[in-house]
């Protein structure tokens, strides 16, 4: 159809503009952060966890998206899985996880800072993500400060790193203390209470945060 512009040498319309839109090419680096110490829920815990590092990564390969697990145990945290876009490593190194002892819970913060403040350094389009498992309680300090308080101050610093995170929170809802909520708040986090840990439950509840990213 015709412009009907007479004596016009050049009109711009609507259908004419025309917007540049980035997209982002680099995919979310996702990092787990699961409480191993002992309690009846941990392998429970473990178990919800693996299956949701295995769905994510899945479904990954178009989004490029990789997927990391760091645990807290005994006197220390451990990045047992470095964040990988490969089902089949995950599969190898996650078979099987020990659980048991004290919970480092501010060295299991921390290991997981450094991985995805160095994941955003490599490459500043990285969208990171940390997923945080516990009941908010620690008993084991890196620093010598009371291991509560070392706890806060990691997830200060993971705030301000304005890394997006999620935490599960895995106290029973009958001696909750609201201390996963206040690590929460401190890392300017989601928390969900989960009913029942399932893989299926965690999943959803990673899925509909990364949604948000």
């Amino acid at each position: 159809m015709r412009r009907q512009h007479p004596g016009v040498a050049v009109v711009v319309e609507r259908q004419d503009w025309q917007r540049k839109v980035r997209t982002r090419r680099a995919g979310n680096v996702i990092v787990f952060v699961v409480d191993a110490s002992w309690s009846m829920a941990a392998s429970e815990r473990m178990e919800a966890t693996k299956g949701a590092i295995h769905s994510l990564l899945v479904d990954a390969y178009q989004r490029r998206d990789r997927v990391g697990l760091v645990v807290f145990q005994h006197d220390r945290g451990e990045v047992v899985l470095p964040p990988t876009s490969s089902v089949e490593l995950a599969k190898k190194v996650l078979q099987d996880i020990p659980v048991g002892g004290k919970t480092p819970l501010s060295h299991g913060l921390y290991l997981a800072y450094r991985l995805l403040t160095s994941a955003q350094q490599r490459d500043p389009e990285v969208m990171p993500f940390l997923i945080l498992l516990t009941d908010g309680v620690g008993n084991v300090s890196m620093a010598g400060l009371p291991p509560q308080e070392e706890a806060m101050r990691m997830a200060y610093a993971i705030a301000r790193a304005h890394i997006p995170a999620l935490v599960i929170n895995m106290e029973a809802p009958a001696f909750d203390r609201g201390l996963a909520r206040d690590l929460a708040a401190a890392m300017q986090a989601s928390c969900h209470s989960l009913p029942t840990l399932k893989m299926n439950t965690l999943l959803q509840a990673v899925r509909e945060e990364i949604a948000l990213l």
